[in-house]
């Protein structure tokens, strides 16, 4: 990447660093250890880029066990990040693993980066709270205050609400956290330009709508740099290439713009050498104009009713690995995760869409996530 994009405005990680394996062949010391070398890594390549970092459910021993109070591992963590975090943003990270700052300093923008492993359905710590380290009602007010200082807001984390577009009914959230975070968005859309997250390791989105249908926020989940293959039980062709993406996006208003995905095609670097390569622009692939709210949401209608849009945007998922035929039930699985991160509207959509694939006729073909911004005026 560093040769693709040698000097980003700023970089974008989500987490999960560590090899996703049973916690008897991890420990504290070598979560941290991993989490230490690439934080190395990054800042030998890109030694005057600005990183915000968040944590993934694997950055911690035991996984997935994220606490909702300060501990050992947030507090080394803050440490490891402390060239990349302001003094407030370091004891807040230590406290819960979430921060906020102004994005590169500048008045007007801020990235607010959030601890979603609180939310996660495995972490057994937090199921029973009603606010797990206070994380909603800090960023409603961090929202709110950027609402009174006119400031347009990204969103990082790494589990994100909603369903696993490969895996039906699958949530990533505990219900009542997931409706919380829904009902954040929708409460301070207005400020909100953007929301980057990753976990599943492959290439989608998500929709957030008001009450009357209209697109008011997108999140973008980037693709894994680690070509991992799911072990949740029942899916098929869980693989992916490794993939970095690079954001576009208007300086002046945080409107992304493009989103431009760079991969490692693993079946060629085995047979020969390996080389990073674009993928796939987003603009030229679906033909919207820009990557706002309103040009996904059409993004989304292609993909529900063109098959040819459909089965591009399936083989983008995986980044270019699983290049079979989506057919029906892999069109609801796709169009309803990402139209639907409500948990009840989801299986609406399901139940509509599939009474659309049976009675309609309608038979479609279809970690660590490091995304790099990059201005473009």
């Amino acid at each position: 990447m560093k040769k693709i994009l040698p000097d980003p405005d700023f970089i974008v990680w989500t987490g999960d660093d560590t090899p996703h394996v049973p916690n008897e062949d991890l420990g504290e010391e070598a979560v941290l250890n991993i989490i230490h070398n690439l934080t190395d890594i990054i800042q030998e390549v890109f030694p005057k880029t600005k990183v915000y970092s968040a944590l993934g459910n694997h950055d911690y021993h035991p996984k997935s066990q994220l606490p909702a109070a300060q501990n050992y591992i947030y507090d080394q963590i803050a440490k490891m990040w402390q060239d990349w975090l302001d003094p407030q943003s370091q004891g807040t990270f230590a406290k819960g693993g979430f921060y906020t700052e102004k994005l590169l300093n500048r008045t007007g923008f801020r990235m607010l980066v959030l601890n979603t492993n609180l939310y996660y359905d495995q972490n057994k710590l937090t199921q029973n709270m009603a606010d797990p380290a206070g994380q909603f009602s800090w960023a409603d007010q961090v929202l709110t205050e950027a609402a009174n200082n006119k400031e347009k807001v990204y969103i990082i984390g790494h589990v994100p609400p909603g369903f696993f577009e490969k895996k039906r009914s699958k949530p990533w959230f505990t219900p009542k956290f997931n409706k919380q975070y829904l009902d954040l968005i929708d409460k301070h859309h207005s400020v909100i330009a953007g929301q980057f997250f990753g976990h599943h390791h492959t290439d989608s989105f998500r929709m957030f709508y008001n009450t009357e249908g209209s697109p008011i926020s997108t999140m973008f989940l980037s693709p894994g740099v680690t070509p991992w293959e799911t072990t949740l039980p029942g899916v098929v062709n869980g693989a992916n290439n490794p993939g970095i993406r690079v954001f576009e996006y208007d300086t002046q208003t945080l409107l992304v713009k493009d989103v431009v995905t760079y991969y490692l095609n693993l079946t060629h670097a085995n047979a020969a050498t390996g080389r990073w390569e674009k993928e796939y622009r987003l603009t030229e692939s679906f033909r919207v104009p820009d990557a706002s709210p309103a040009s996904m949401h059409q993004v989304l209608e292609r993909m529900a009713n063109d098959r040819c849009y459909l089965q591009k945007y399936y083989e983008f998922n995986s980044v270019n690995y699983d290049l079979t035929e989506c057919d029906s039930d892999c069109r609801i699985d796709h169009v309803c995760a990402a139209r639907e991160v409500d948990f009840d509207r989801y299986e609406d959509c399901l139940a509509k869409e599939g009474a659309a694939s049976i009675y309609g006729g309608l038979l479609p073909v279809l970690s660590v996530a490091v995304s790099l911004i990059l201005t473009r005026q």
